[in-house]
């Protein structure tokens, strides 16, 4: 581990979990494991009906000073939870973090110095590796310098991989909770982000590992690609995107309708494994 700074910034993780049992011990030690030792991991339990609290609450009395556990007693979803972490969070940096992926050890060393160094950018993210049951299936790559001109067809960063200035957050109100937003808070505070005028940045080498088996693609349901339409309808108003734009509100939606299976294999050409196999094969 990297020697302790008094001076350093300290970083608030914010965790929404809900029925990770089985990966969530993996997701902890990632975060205790960092080369970054000023931080605290602040977890919500989301009404979780299998073992995950108590898992949570194993850590956060093995590691008093460090860990904080909220409960929900009943499933309010990701955007009110990870508002309850931020409550909490006592830090002037806050990065994401899911239950159910890896933070890799540097992560928080490397976006550390680079909000440090870089007063200009609000926000830093990275590229990530996705993997599965069976391996890594490689890179996902994004944008180093996103705009608001990203948001017409992918999200500018990988929610997950983000570290926030807390007084961004703060001006931002956290995450809308509503109906609408579920499964595309990032979406929107994406949109919010761009219209007060902040400024982000990606580091282009992968920090943090993304778990996506076939069960994860499932949950990509026609009603939340709906709610994503419909987020993404109000932010192209709210940052004035030309009307030939709009057709790209559709995407989501046939995404949706595209058999899981196939929407896994598109995502595994897309971040090198299918390819790598296919050309081992010829």
């Amino acid at each position: 581990m990297g020697e302790y700074k008094t001076e350093s910034k300290k970083v608030s993780v914010i965790m929404g979990v809900y029925n990770c049992e089985s990966t969530l011990e993996e997701s902890i030690e990632s975060i205790i494991n960092q080369t970054y030792n000023n931080w605290e991991l602040i977890i919500c339990d989301d009404g979780s009906s299998d073992r995950t609290y108590d898992i949570a609450q194993n850590y956060a009395f093995d590691y008093p000073n460090k860990i904080k556990l909220i409960k929900n007693e009943t499933n309010l979803h990701l955007a009110a939870a990870l508002n309850r972490c931020l409550e909490y969070a006592t830090g002037e940096y806050v990065a994401r973090m899911d239950g159910d992926d890896i933070s890799l050890p540097e992560r928080f060393e490397k976006q550390v110095v680079f909000l440090n160094s870089n007063p200009q950018y609000q926000v830093v993210g990275a590229q990530m590796i996705s993997f599965d049951e069976i391996g890594e299936n490689g890179i996902r790559s994004v944008p180093e310098k996103p705009d608001k001109t990203y948001l017409r067809y992918t999200p500018p960063f990988a929610h997950a991989t983000i570290m926030m200035r807390k007084n961004v957050y703060d001006k931002l109100g956290g995450y809308r909770v509503d109906n609408e937003v579920t499964r595309c808070e990032d979406v929107d505070l994406w949109f919010r982000f761009f219209v007060e005028g902040f400024h982000g940045y990606n580091l282009q080498i992968p920090l943090y590992k993304v778990r996506e088996g076939i069960k994860d693609f499932k949950r990509r349901k026609l009603v939340y690609a709906i709610n994503t339409a419909k987020v993404c309808y109000k932010g192209y108003n709210l940052l004035g995107y030309p009307r030939r734009y709009y057709v790209f509100l559709l995407k989501p939606i046939i995404a949706s309708l595209i058999p899981s299976k196939l929407m896994k294999y598109y995502h595994n050409v897309k971040d090198g494994r299918a390819r790598d196999i296919f050309l081992k094969k010829g």
